[in-house]
Formats: structure tokens, sequence, C-alpha cells
């Protein structure tokens, strides 16, 4: 059912017959069940959800991206009809319901990425914190990091630490704590450095509209990739402080300098933006707790967000 929901969602994309030809699996680098279907005239990928909340994470991530495309120009895959596919609807033997989010897939290089390629996803993060709203947050929608839900309601006091503190960190701190997964003296000390948060934080920030989600493998780069042309994936937009993406896109894994080099071309980085890597990094230690924190992987970050509390709590 799922490939025939596919093929006739591409077919209403461009308007004529569309059969898919094979399947190349992608899952083993995403969160969710996910490969590109290929047929000609565009092949498509998609991901997979039957999570209870499956609707409206694919919703948000299609009105992410839309609002990425909309406000700077960053590109975003373009998505297949409506992007979004009801499987179970075509499909009266089962009541499961099972979402599809459907993209025109790109070419892409991921292993032999080139030094342009990784100043391009710089460019393309500076591009976008070039974009700016006076307040922190996003009043339209709210997002998911991840599987997790993300509050992007902005706060009464509209400073970064307010913001940081009370929709990014002490959310997922509440989660930890409920799942059982976060020690109590590493509870007790993220809230100190929650406390600490305005001294800790940096020159005031102007809201720039961030990805959110801005790990390097949330960006692809194409054979053909100019030098803006890093497209966007799998973001959880807000307005925020830049330091953010620029702490996440080397947060699972290390990236040349050339990411930071490309950036510079565009926008300057503090110079104490090192010393405030892992505080950005917090919230994001935290969501690994929530959802895997009993794992080695889970435990590992547990470590790192130790070492993050020691050094500014």
């Amino acid at each position: 059912m799922i490939i025939a929901a596919v093929e006739h969602a591409a077919a209403a994309h461009r308007g004529r017959a569309w059969k898919c030809g094979g399947f190349t699996d992608l899952g083993d680098r995403a969160a969710h069940p996910c490969g590109i279907l290929h047929g000609a005239p565009f092949s498509v990928f998609a991901k997979l959800t039957s999570a209870a909340d499956g609707q409206r994470q694919f919703t948000t991530e299609l009105a992410g991206l839309r609002l990425i495309t909309e406000l700077s120009t960053v590109p975003t895959p373009t998505p297949v009809a409506t992007g979004l596919v009801d499987t179970s609807a075509s499909d009266t033997t089962t009541s499961d319901t099972t979402w599809l989010l459907l993209f025109e897939a790109l070419p892409e290089r991921t292993t032999d990425r080139s030094p342009d390629d990784f100043r391009a996803i710089g460019r393309a993060l500076a591009t976008m914190h070039e974009v700016h709203q006076g307040q922190f947050g996003l009043a339209e929608f709210d997002g998911y990091f991840g599987p997790l839900p993300q509050d992007n309601r902005p706060v009464p006091a509209n400073t970064w630490p307010d913001f940081y503190a009370e929709r990014r960190v002490r959310p997922l701190l509440k989660i930890a704590v409920d799942s059982g997964n976060l020690p109590a003296e590493l509870t007790q000390g993220v809230e100190r450095v929650i406390d600490r948060l305005p001294d800790l934080s940096g020159p005031r920030a102007r809201p720039s509209l961030l990805h959110g989600d801005a790990q390097q493998n949330n960006f692809l780069c194409t054979p053909d990739c100019t030098p803006d042309g890093a497209v966007v994936i799998d973001a959880c937009p807000y307005f925020g402080h830049p330091e953010v993406d620029l702490a996440l896109v080397d947060y699972f894994e290390p990236v040349p300098a050339e990411v930071f080099s490309g950036y510079r071309e565009i926008r300057s980085i503090d110079p104490g933006f090192a010393g405030r890597r892992e505080l950005w990094r917090i919230f994001a230690y935290l969501a690994v707790a929530d959802v895997d924190g009993q794992s080695p992987f889970g435990r590992q970050h547990l470590q790192r967000l130790a070492e993050a509390v020691d050094r500014y709590g």
C-alpha cells in the first residue's frame, strides 16, 4: 500500500503517471524509516511514521521548511503533492494510521563531501541567521526536536537566557527526571546552570532564524552544490541565538573548519562562542537522555551533560 500511495501522490504532483522502479533504504541515517523510491522524471524521498502524533510531526516539518523558504534564500526540498499522505486511508484492512512525508529526491554527496560542500553548509546557516524578528521563539507554531515536542512560544521577558531556560532546557529536564534517566545530582547541576544563564550567555543576541537541529547530516550537498546551495532538511525553526545552530553542527561528529569559514564569509562569530558551545548543547544532551538514556549512546551523552554542568554550574 505504501508504494501505491507514493505512486498516486507522485502522479498527482506532476499530472502524469508515475511508477516506482526500485527502492534505496536510508533508514540507517534517520530516526524514522525512510528511503528513496526511484522513478522518472524524478524520484521520491519518503519518510514514514506510525506515531500517535505522526501527522502533527510531519505537518510541522513541512511548515518549518516552508517558513525557511519564505523568509530566506536557503533551498529546501520540494514536497511531492501536498507532501503528506495517510496510507491507512486507502487500506480498509487495518485500523493503524501510518503517515508518509514525501519530497522530490535530490542527488547528494555524503561520505565524500568536498571542502566547498562544507563551506556551503556554513553559508546556508549564516544566510538563515541574517533573517531577524523582534521576539525569541515562533508564535506561528510549535515544533519537534527529534520526536520530542518543542514549545516555541515567546517568553514575556523576551531575553535569550529566559527563552533558552523556559522553552528549551526546563521542559527537557522535566522529561528526563520523570523518565528516571537523570540522577538527582545531575538534575540539581542543570538547575544551577539555568540560574547562571544570564551571566553565561555572552553578548546580547538579536533573534535570528535558526535551523533548530543543525547537525551536519541535516543538510544535503548536491553534486552541483552552488556557493549557497546546501539544502536544508529536518529543520525545526524558530528565532533564537545563532550560536545554538553553530553548537549543533558538529554535535554528533566533527566538521572541518570550512563550515565555520563559510559562515564567516557572511557573518562573524563572536570570539567567546568556543567557550559557550557546550552551554548551548545542554538541551540536546537532555533530549538524548529523554529518548535513549539507558543505552550506551544515551549514557555517553549523560557523561557529556555532566561535564557541561561541571563547567558552567
